[in-house]
């Protein structure tokens, strides 16, 4: 019945011409819309096995909006169809090639900023929080319920925890299981279904259930990295030093991913002047107290010479500074640097990925 009644608006006549339609604007759809209008493009027969996969709540909804989607034109069903196609396969090249392979196949296909986009959609699709309850628990909470687990175990869980807290966590345990900490998640590139059904019964007493029914895509050196930006200067030191003895590569791999105090020297000259108006002349004081000529020597070529000299004036009367003290400004300047660099308005070289125009 709904097949046969579908066919005549199908091949209806075009209505009378009127003026406006050409230059009406473009309806904006909602997700539950779109949905609804690859429902209705799909037919009733594919419709309905589609159905089958999905849960009685959603069938509910998706019906309701396509009862409530009324007439919708070909250029925008178009739209529609061309976004879900789209989405569709950058899911499967996400989940059967992973992303560096997804990206080149989306490039390929759409172009470097569409497939940046696609990208980014899927992979937030993909990584779908089932673990997002982990971030209503404050740090301590989170540290008390993970600190006698396995050094992966606390990995993976902190892999879908933001990298503040993460970080907040990290800081609390001891040098030796901190290092083990940083490298599972580095090295980790996803997670089963059963792994995390293991998490799940061991972490059920104390949180919500955790259930995930795909592969993700969690941790990796770049979360890591941003995970080490948030740590205290003394554990990313710490850190760095257990990891490079044995682990090197690694430890060099993560450096280029993040920003510290020491990557001041790479900073183009402008953005030094930038970041240096916003830092308070104690901290510089203190931070240079403790850092290589290199970037004493950067830092005083983008002030004026009277604030350099100044500056030296104060270096050579401050004595018997503490460590922590000098880390501390250090760190202060460097959470400097990150904000301007979030608002645009200096830039930070990661690994000598970013290409630079004058």
């Amino acid at each position: 019945m709904s097949e046969t009644a579908a066919a005549p608006v199908q091949n209806a006549p075009a209505p009378a011409p009127n003026p406006k339609t050409p230059s009406a604007p473009k309806r904006e759809l909602t997700r539950q819309q779109k949905a609804a209008a690859v429902i209705v493009s799909l037919g009733t027969e594919k419709a309905s096995q589609l159905y089958q996969y999905m849960d009685p709540e959603d069938v509910e909804q998706i019906t309701l909006e396509v009862a409530k989607l009324g007439y919708l034109d070909s250029a925008s069903t178009e739209d529609v169809l061309n976004e879900y196609y789209q989405m569709c396969m950058t899911n499967k090249a996400v989940t059967e090639g992973g992303l560096e392979y997804a990206k080149a196949v989306l490039e390929r296909a759409f172009g470097s900023q569409t497939a940046s986009q696609l990208l980014e959609k899927v992979t937030k699709s993909l990584k779908n929080r089932e673990f997002s309850f982990l971030n209503k628990a404050d740090e301590k909470s989170l540290y008390a319920a993970l600190q006698h687990e396995r050094p992966q175990t606390i990995a993976l869980v902190l892999s879908y925890v933001d990298p503040e807290k993460s970080a907040a966590v990290i800081e609390e345990l001891d040098p030796e299981r901190q290092v083990k900490v940083v490298e599972s998640i580095a090295n980790m590139e996803s997670a089963s279904p059963a792994a995390v059904k293991i998490i799940e019964a061991e972490m059920e007493k104390r949180f919500s259930n955790i259930m995930t029914t795909n592969n993700v895509k969690v941790g990796g050196v770049d979360y890591v990295a941003d995970v080490m930006n948030n740590l205290d200067r003394a554990s990313e030191k710490s850190i760095f030093d257990r990891l490079s003895a044995y682990n090197e590569d690694l430890a060099d791999e993560i450096r280029k991913r993040m920003f510290v105090f020491e990557d001041i020297v790479t900073m183009d000259d402008r953005s030094v002047q930038r970041f240096v108006r916003d830092c308070d002349p104690k901290d510089l004081v203190l931070a240079l107290k403790g850092a290589n000529s290199d970037v004493a020597n950067k830092i005083f070529a983008n002030v004026s010479t009277r604030m350099a000299q100044s500056i030296r004036d104060d270096l050579e009367v401050t004595v018997n500074v503490r460590i922590r003290d000098v880390e501390a400004a250090q760190q202060r300047i460097v959470g400097i640097i990150r904000d301007l660099e979030e608002k645009n308005e200096l830039i930070i070289l990661k690994g000598g990925k970013d290409d630079i125009i004058a």
